[in-house]
């Protein structure tokens, strides 16, 4: 989740570069998302590559069947639901994501969510946490992506900006000391504009609540 799951004209190469890979191999920042007009967004590799909270946990206890999380980054939703005895499968674009992902006890493959995945059509939960929602630039794109990666009646849990936002942007990885991934398409919403594109393609609210500052949701179809 961790925002390692981007497409670039369904390429992989943002989150193959330095900054990111070599983040999540250290297992430290300083890392953000840097906008073009200078915006800078802090990014969570701490706890990213931490164990799973308390938070995620109020996430991880709604789960259903088994589970694909989209973007898993270093992987501590999938080692959590693997230490569960939950069936789970992380997908990421980012080798070092993924690698961290296996080492921790996860399953992982590296792979855009818009390319074919296993299973499609039959995982009874999917996750989009830690801004994932943002993947492609298009929420309502990735949302409907995701609707056909879930089986009937499933389940999303998705997070949502803490603040009423829904904006598209191009922004680049930044380690804060200078180095630069390439620019990629990026968006960000809090849970109105959310829930607005998810109705769009057909998900349902069916529950909502926060946690640690958090914001998520789960939608069915």
């Amino acid at each position: 989740m961790t925002l390692g799951e981007l497409t670039v004209g369904r390429s992989t190469g943002a989150w193959s570069s330095d900054p990111y890979a070599d983040a999540v191999h250290v297992g430290r920042g300083p890392l953000f998302l840097r906008r073009a007009d200078g915006w800078l967004l802090p990014l969570e590799v701490e706890r990213w590559c931490a164990d799973a909270d308390a938070a995620d946990m109020t996430v991880l206890d709604r789960c259903e069947g088994e589970v694909i999380d989209i973007g898993c980054g270093p992987g501590r939703l999938v080692a959590a639901l693997a230490a569960l005895g939950r069936p789970a499968l992380g997908v990421d674009v980012s080798p070092a994501a993924v690698a961290r992902t296996r080492r921790t006890g996860g399953s992982a493959l590296c792979r855009s969510v818009f390319n074919p995945l296993p299973g499609e059509g039959r995982w009874g939960t999917a996750l989009l946490l830690d801004g994932n929602i943002g993947i492609g630039g298009d929420p309502r794109a990735l949302l409907a992506r995701v609707a056909a990666i879930t089986a009937p009646r499933g389940l999303l849990l998705v997070e949502a900006a803490a603040a009423d936002v829904d904006e598209r942007v191009r922004v680049r990885v930044d380690d804060g000391r200078g180095r630069l991934g390439p620019a990629f398409p990026w968006a960000r919403v809090g849970m109105t504009a959310l829930l607005r594109h998810a109705d769009a393609v057909g998900w349902r609210m069916a529950d909502r609540w926060e946690s640690a500052d958090r914001s998520f949701a789960a939608l069915r179809l």
